[in-house]
């Protein structure tokens, strides 16, 4: 069984007699660097990429690649502290993210899910330019047309400075300049024709969307927070607008590429809930976002895509619902910090899709606290339809050798269930 034929059988049948999938959801590049030095060996570094392709795969790679001296330590560079090192659980491409090898060969870990690298965002994307920039920060335009504050020290996500939606009319000048459903197959990638004969043969999981696009995450994006809160109450015909524009965009893409291949699975980045619950009301959700939920994951389904899967972090247990009546079939990544029991969410959600769930900060602690936290992984993978790993990117204060520990812990129990 190759590892898409796997993915699919957890996933859409849930079936128990295999095992699940070896993956993380990624690692912060403070972490691994702290990991070269405490005994990973450095056989094969992963790569940032620099090429820009789509507002998917190379957001902030101005800003991974810049020139930034505080990534050196005793004249070998390092990675920035703040970026993510893809881990397989997280699609790849994205973010101008580099893919791990070296903990993946360690472990004998399974290759990552590929994202298929169409444009979901502005066609055609901005062209990154730099504002101001010293030895310290990097103030720049992104190829979403958002300016960012990359801080070079800490060299973590850039910042929001300036958001390119503000109102009505920016708005109507953005759909007319870059939302052009005229030219859609010139969304997909240059080399397209080459890739499907690739995905035709593939033996990964192909999967579709992706940072920034959902019905919450892409305006939060292109608006700022802040703007679209306000919105929600100031501006409801705009938000309307725009969610009817993606969604029919994303459709329009998305037909395009189904015509030519098939896809096993759709993400959708919300990060709709932090460490107290949702950032907006229910009222909010079904007002604004569900009927464009239901009108994309119908679409979907007639395609035979049955596995839509939502990301968001913090704490989003009552909303569950709400996600599966807009027709979604799983969710991830289930922080535990925030208050998230994968076993309470598999007993209330029997047939909900789940990856990630144990509490990656937990891990720096000690054996002990490693065995309690893998007993509820064992109890909700008999129940399938489950693939374990952290419920976020492995923070630096998680040493090598705890790592080693739990991630060889993690496997067995895996294991149990078939090969």
């Amino acid at each position: 069984m190759n590892l898409r034929e796997r993915f699919l059988e957890i996933m859409r049948n849930f079936n128990t007699n295999i095992r699940s999938i070896k993956w993380e959801f990624g690692y912060w590049g403070k972490t691994i660097n702290n990991w070269y030095n405490q005994g990973l060996a450095k056989k094969n570094p992963a790569t940032i990429p620099s090429e820009f392709t789509s507002p998917t795969a190379s957001l902030y790679t101005k800003a991974w690649t810049c020139e930034n001296k505080f990534i050196y330590k005793n004249g070998i560079k390092g990675f920035p502290g703040g970026i993510a090192i893809m881990a397989g659980g997280l699609y790849w491409p994205t973010q101008g993210f580099p893919l791990d090898s070296d903990v993946k060969d360690y472990f004998n870990m399974d290759q990552t899910q590929r994202l298929a690298d169409v444009n979901l965002l502005f066609y055609p994307m901005f062209e990154p330019k730099t504002l101001e920039e010293d030895e310290k920060y990097l103030k720049y335009i992104d190829v979403d047309g958002v300016t960012r504050l990359f801080l070079k020290e800490t060299a973590t996500m850039p910042s929001g400075w300036d958001y390119p939606i503000k109102d009505e009319k920016s708005w109507e000048k953005m759909k007319e300049e870059r939302l052009n459903f005229n030219n859609i197959r010139e969304r997909l990638p240059k080399n397209w024709d080459e890739l499907v004969k690739e995905y035709k043969s593939r033996d990964y999981p192909l999967v579709l969307g992706g940072y920034p696009h959902g019905f919450f995450g892409t305006l939060a994006h292109l608006l700022g927070y802040d703007g679209l809160f306000y919105a929600y109450f100031d501006k409801p015909k705009l938000i309307r607008d725009m969610l009817k524009t993606f969604t029919e965009l994303w459709i329009a893409v998305y037909s395009e590429v189904l015509a030519d291949v098939e896809i096993d699975a759709v993400h959708i980045w919300e990060d709709i809930s932090f460490g107290r619950g949702p950032m907006v009301s229910p009222n909010v959700i079904k007002e604004f976002m569900l009927p464009y939920y239901k009108r994309f994951t119908s679409f979907l389904k007639s395609k035979g895509i049955n596995i839509i899967l939502v990301d968001t972090d913090g704490d989003c247990m009552d909303i569950i619902p709400l996600f599966i009546e807009g027709g979604i079939t799983g969710m991830y990544p289930f922080e535990v910090s925030c208050g998230m029991d994968i076993v309470e969410v598999r007993k209330k959600f029997p047939k909900l899709q789940m990856l990630g769930g144990i509490p990656k900060s937990d891990i720096s602690l000690n054996e002990k606290r490693i065995d309690r936290i893998l007993e509820p992984v064992e109890e909700v993978l008999k129940t399938g339809g489950y693939i374990p790993f952290g419920d976020h990117l492995i923070p630096p204060e998680v040493q090598w050798n705890h790592f080693k520990y739990y991630r060889n812990e993690l496997n067995s129990i895996i294991d149990k269930f078939g090969k």
